[in-house]
């Protein structure tokens, strides 16, 4: 049986390419290495799809909303 990370970083992101990269890299850096960062993308519509696509970290995941839902 899998356990849970001990922390879960919740990220959620709108057409926010612009600093998705610093903001995924930063979240994966930090010191307590058992945590999984989650990403809401709520439909967007920039390269934030490409950007979270290309991370090869099995600590991310991806949840993604196909039409813009807001908070």
């Amino acid at each position: 049986m899998e356990t849970a990370p001990l922390v879960t970083v919740l990220l959620a992101v709108w057409n926010g390419e612009r600093y998705l990269g610093t903001a995924v890299a930063s979240a994966l850096r930090q010191t307590v290495t058992d945590l999984e960062l989650l990403v809401v993308d709520d439909g967007s519509t920039d390269a934030t799809p490409k950007i979270l696509e290309d991370v090869r970290d099995p600590r991310l995941r991806v949840l993604r909303n196909e039409e813009r839902s807001g908070l």
